[in-house]
This record gives C-alpha cells, sequence and structure tokens, in this order.
C-alpha cells in the first residue's frame, strides 16, 4: 500500500512510519518546507495549499499532525496555535483529498479523548457526547473540518487516542524521568480516570483502522481498562522500582500550568468498545505492562 502521513516526524506518526515500512509499504510524509527526499510532500496548512500530485493515487492518508497540548502554557495565543493546527491542517487535507482524481480508500484523522471532557467515574465509549470547555471544542471542530472528506465518499475515521505511555515523548515521555528520580507521586487527590495506551497498541490500532473497512466516524484508542491516577502512581512505582510518596497538590498544579491543569486533574474514564467489537487485541491491555513495554 502507498501510505501519506502527516506529523510523521512527531511520536506516533514516527514510530507509524517505521512499522509501515517494516512491512513494505511506501510510505510518503506531508513536510512544510520543500521537498528534500523522494518520499516527501510539500503541503502548507496554514495557506491552504497541498501538493495534490503527491497525495493521487495513494491507498490511505493518516493525519496525525498537531501543536502539543501540553507543550506550552495555554495563553490565548497559545490556544490559537492548538486550534489552527488542527482545524486549518484537517481543512486543508480533507479539501485536497476531495478534489483528487483518484482518492484514497480512507483518511484516518486524528482525534482525542478530550472530546469527551471530564467524565467523572462514568465509562464513556463512542456514543457519548462531546464535554464542555476547550479541548471538547477543539475536538469537535478538529473532527468536523474532515467533512469534505467524506462527503467525497471517502471513508474517514477519526482514532480518539488517550494518553500514549511511551518514554520518548507526551505526557509520560515527561513522567518517567521524574519517577525514576524517585520524585513522582499523584497529581491532585489522585482519583481522576486516566485513559491510557501503550505506544505498541497505538501503533497496531493506527494500522487496523487502515484496514479494517467496517470501521468509519470516531473508534476510542484506549486500553480496555482506564485507571485513576494513584494507580498509575503506583503501578510506574513498582515497575521503576523507586517510592512514590510525592504527590503535586492540585494548587501548585494550577499555578503551574495554568488553564490546562484543569485536564490534568479532570477524569476521563473511556473505553474502546467499537475497536474491541471490530475484533482488535490489545498486545498491553493493563497499566503496568504497557509502562513495562514503554522500558522496553
Amino acid at each position: 500500500m502507498r501510505i501519506v502521513i502527516t506529523g510523521a516526524s512527531g511520536l506516533i506518526g514516527s514510530a507509524l512510519v517505521r512499522s509501515l515500512r517494516s512491512d513494505g509499504h511506501d510510505v510518503a510524509r506531508l513536510v512544510r518546507r520543500p521537498p528534500a527526499a523522494a518520499d516527501e510532500v510539500e503541503w502548507d496548512p496554514q495557506a491552504g495549499r497541498v501538493d495534490s500530485a503527491g497525495l493521487e493515487g495513494c491507498d490511505a492518508v493518516v493525519h496525525l499532525a498537531g501543536a502539543g497540548v501540553g507543550d506550552k502554557r495555554w495563553t490565548d495565543g497559545y490556544k490559537r496555535v492548538i486550534r489552527d493546527s488542527r482545524v486549518q491542517g484537517t481543512a486543508t487535507l480533507a479539501a485536497a483529498l476531495a478534489d483528487l482524481h483518484t482518492p484514497p480508500k480512507v483518511f484516518v484523522s486524528g482525534s482525542a479523548i478530550g472530546f469527551y471532557g471530564d467524565t467523572g467515574d462514568r465509562a464513556v465509549d463512542e456514543d457519548a457526547p462531546p464535554g464542555t470547555g476547550f479541548l471538547p471544542e477543539i475536538c469537535q471542530e478538529w473532527e468536523a473540518a474532515a467533512a469534505p472528506a467524506a462527503d467525497a465518499g471517502i471513508r474517514t475515521v477519526f482514532p480518539r487516542t488517550g494518553l500514549v505511555v511511551s518514554r520518548e515523548g507526551g505526557a509520560w515521555g515527561r513522567l518517567f524521568p521524574i519517577f525514576k528520580a524517585g520524585l513522582g507521586g499523584r497529581m491532585g487527590d489522585g482519583r481522576q480516570f486516566w485513559s491510557f495506551i501503550s505506544m505498541h497498541d497505538e501503533i497496531a490500532a493506527l494500522r487496523h483502522l487502515i484496514d479494517t473497512g467496517s470501521l468509519s466516524g470516531p473508534v476510542n484508542l484506549t486500553a480496555p481498562d482506564p485507571v485513576r491516577n494513584r494507580e498509575v502512581t503506583a503501578a510506574m512505582g513498582r515497575v521503576l522500582r523507586r517510592p512514590t510518596i510525592a504527590a503535586v497538590p492540585a494548587p501548585v498544579l494550577k499555578v503551574a500550568l495554568g488553564e490546562f491543569a484543569q485536564d490534568v486533574l479532570g477524569s476521563q474514564r473511556v473505553v474502546p468498545l467499537r475497536l474491541l467489537e471490530s475484533g482488535f487485541r490489545f498486545a498491553f491491555p493493563k497499566i503496568n505492562e504497557s509502562i513495562r513495554a514503554a522500558l522496553g
């Protein structure tokens, strides 16, 4: 298959590229500069431009580009960056795919479990309504921006990804050094649910979305058993053999992270109903084994 990927240099994108190429697939990467290699295709999402010739005849497009939600403090300016990087990029790509002479069979357009907002102790699947707040609003706009592709008859899937357990980057990548130093601990009261997924299962699930023709619309990419933050803390301590007596009180998080703290302290108990119903099997469904897998 020929598969085009945006965000190919990111945490998930780079792992997906390696996985696909190891199985002999032809992978092209969308880049925001003049191409420097044969496998690169130029695009400018903010200007609404894509080199459509580089997309013609591809079998699948996986769209993972977007500014990191937790990379910077949420100023009004950075919130605009988060929104524009997702909504404008998706709209640009979806419109380009809809205009192709030979469009791809599937468009896997990234999303996130932020769609559901704070669910408390309530377990939610793909049929749950959106939550309220900045991230749910972004996720709704993000998914809606893919409409031109879906309207053109391209099977469009929204992987709503949870917290990816990886030491290479993302939120968990920041946790590993802290816990290895013996400074890790629960956040707030530790009762909030964290819906996680191992990197191995994230990549396998994305490939499952590409290959499974019956799947379209939202699909939660989270392990089957979300755990509370205090359970994550205990699991990190067990696997790394480090104490976890430290804790970060909610007021400290709010000072350090600003508005983003409410999402760190919020609870998301998300279950992957559609993924399981489609026959997907997790290699690392539990938190302990996901952490061990991240350590390699």
